[in-house]
């Protein structure tokens, strides 16, 4: 398991493909939490609770059918805001299609919100 942010995003894929309504993901840290509060958020999935075992949490995520496709980006691209557009047109299929995610200094955010704040980063994963 050499990167649980890909394998969570990889199960959220494949299961949004088949058209199950839920998924499990595990394990569970703070960035994949962060990172799909961004995706709730956006409205590519649903809500997601935390169910807590002995062997480490689970994730139960609700699945609403928005999801095209989503996937990390490898290796994490540094990327200052002279950059934004290039890699905007690289990883999304159209302009205004689907979202970026990003590491910051202040915190884990969208490509726009980066925009905003005049804040660059490192590119972890995308969504449409």
């Amino acid at each position: 398991m050499n990167n649980p942010l890909a394998i969570a995003l990889s199960n959220i894929n494949n299961a949004e493909k088949v058209g199950k309504k839920t998924c499990i993901v595990t394990p569970v840290s703070k960035i994949i939490k962060q990172v799909l509060t961004i995706l709730r958020d956006h409205k590519y999935i649903g809500d997601f609770k935390e169910i807590i075992n002995n062997r480490g949490n689970i994730l139960e995520i609700n699945l609403i059918g928005n999801l095209n496709k989503t996937n990390i980006i490898r290796p994490y691209y540094p990327v200052k805001i002279k950059d934004f557009k290039k890699y905007s047109i690289r990883y999304l299929p159209a302009q205004d299609f689907g979202i970026i995610i990003l590491t910051t200094p202040k915190g884990i955010m969208t490509l726009s919100e980066a925009k905003k704040l005049n804040v660059g980063g490192k590119l972890l994963a995308y969504c449409y």
